[in-house]
């Protein structure tokens, strides 16, 4: 590390020599990928990889959605053909909610967390009390292997039990916390009704959970400095919060070891920096290369550098989901299905198909950005376009360039729940 306040010198590079690095390597993980792994032999076997030199190219190979892991893995167990490594030789096999099989191989730090956990203020010697789940997921293992790359020791605490957490908090003065951030809120409340002290815990870095303002100042209040981490169990780390002079900076820096991508939800597109849309992501995995895996997560980028010092992409944070399936008049109509309906009419710019109830019937508008001079009869041959995409018909609606909410949405729902 050449900076105690930076984890290494690759957050502060140029983003143009980091651009050129991610490059560079993309072909070679593209390559690698298609020799180890069966599903990306198929999936990947007309791509030429010395036209793999930018995000264009990067923008035309197919996308592994994370909502289709789980009959994938079905369908070729245990990891759906994405493992290059034979499971004898892997660490651990976790199972998430789904299920859905994530692989840990024997490197430190398989899933890159180290670098949140650095930028959270955990140094070596921290004692880390670690209340993420040990149990089937990997969320527990994803950061005692962080903390242990810092060379910081664990308690290991895992989820429930509070009063026995505490009392280890009393005992054992972890200065250091992981885990979701109301849970940490749950055990400093517990500790005062216990008469016992946690004052120890000075930093959190919290993951899994919203952290709303007004619990960061609450946990600020109560002398803990709390940053938060994107990450999931397939790709690890993807962004995570930094701090300036102990002020956390707006939005999340972009790990350095994944191209992150902003795509239109229901197509590989990306879209404008600043625009929402899905997050899908390559890593440059050896063990588990996963190549413009879409999370099914909304955010956007945040432009400009971080006040932090890191110069890496700012991604908003996480905003929402990006499956917005629905279902209207006995029909699933899905984001895919809109994205097909629009993409011959160049004319339109983003479209959002809006859902609502009238009497005892569905109603469906799609609502079009288009110039003011577009094409004639773009109406009827867009409602064309959508009743064959979705067997349904609606309503169209030309609406004027930049009117609709910049959210991500592609399917918004507006029909009252029950």
């Amino acid at each position: 590390m050449t900076d105690q306040h930076y984890f290494d010198a690759a957050e502060t590079r140029n983003p143009a020599a980091r651009e050129a690095d991610l490059m560079a390597r993309l072909a070679a993980q593209v390559g690698h990928a298609r020799m180890h792994a069966p599903w990306y032999r198929d999936s990947l076997a007309a791509i030429e990889l010395a036209a793999l030199t930018d995000r264009a190219a990067l923008a035309g190979l197919p996308l592994v959605r994370k909502s289709a892991l789980i009959e994938q893995q079905r369908a070729a167990p245990p990891f759906g053909g994405l493992v290059t490594t034979p499971t004898a030789d892997l660490a651990r096999v976790f199972m998430s909610p789904g299920p859905i099989y994530e692989p840990q191989a024997r490197r430190d730090d398989f899933w890159r967390m180290a670098r949140a956990l650095h930028a959270a203020g955990f140094r070596r010697g921290d004692l880390v009390h670690n209340t993420f789940s040990y149990h089937l997921t990997p969320a527990g293992a994803m950061f005692e292997s962080a903390a242990h790359a810092l060379g910081c020791p664990v308690v290991a605490g895992g989820t429930g039990n509070t009063e026995q957490q505490v009392q280890a908090i009393h005992d054992l003065r972890p200065v250091g916390y992981a885990g979701v951030p109301d849970f940490l809120k749950i055990l400093l409340d517990k500790a005062i009704e216990l008469d016992r002290d946690a004052g120890s815990i000075r930093k959190a870095l919290v993951s899994g959970a919203a952290l709303p303002g007004s619990l960061r100042a609450e946990l600020a209040g109560r002398g803990v400095a709390v940053l938060q981490c994107y990450a999931t169990a397939d790709l690890g780390l993807i962004a995570y919060e930094s701090a300036a002079d102990g002020v956390p900076c707006d939005g999340m820096v972009v790990d350095e070891a994944v191209l992150v991508e902003i795509v239109r939800p229901g197509t590989g597109e990306p879209v404008p920096d600043g625009e929402v849309g899905e997050v899908v992501v390559t890593n440059f995995n050896p063990d588990y290369p996963l190549i413009r895996f879409a999370t099914g997560d909304l955010s956007a980028v945040l432009p400009g550098a971080s006040p932090c010092g890191r110069t890496n992409m700012r991604l908003r944070g996480w905003l929402g989901r990006a499956d917005q399936t629905t279902k209207i008049r006995g029909m699933f109509v899905h984001p895919e299905q809109i994205a097909a309906a629009i993409a011959p009419f160049a004319a339109v710019a983003r479209a959002r198909l809006v859902v609502s109830r009238s009497g005892e019937n569905d109603v469906m508008v799609l609502r079009c950005e288009t110039a003011p001079d577009g094409e004639d009869g773009l109406s009827a041959a867009l409602g064309q376009a959508l009743t064959e995409a979705t067997k349904l018909r609606g309503v169209i609606e030309i609406v004027s360039p930049g009117s609709l909410p910049n959210d991500g949405k592609v399917i918004d729902d507006t029909r009252p729940v029950g």
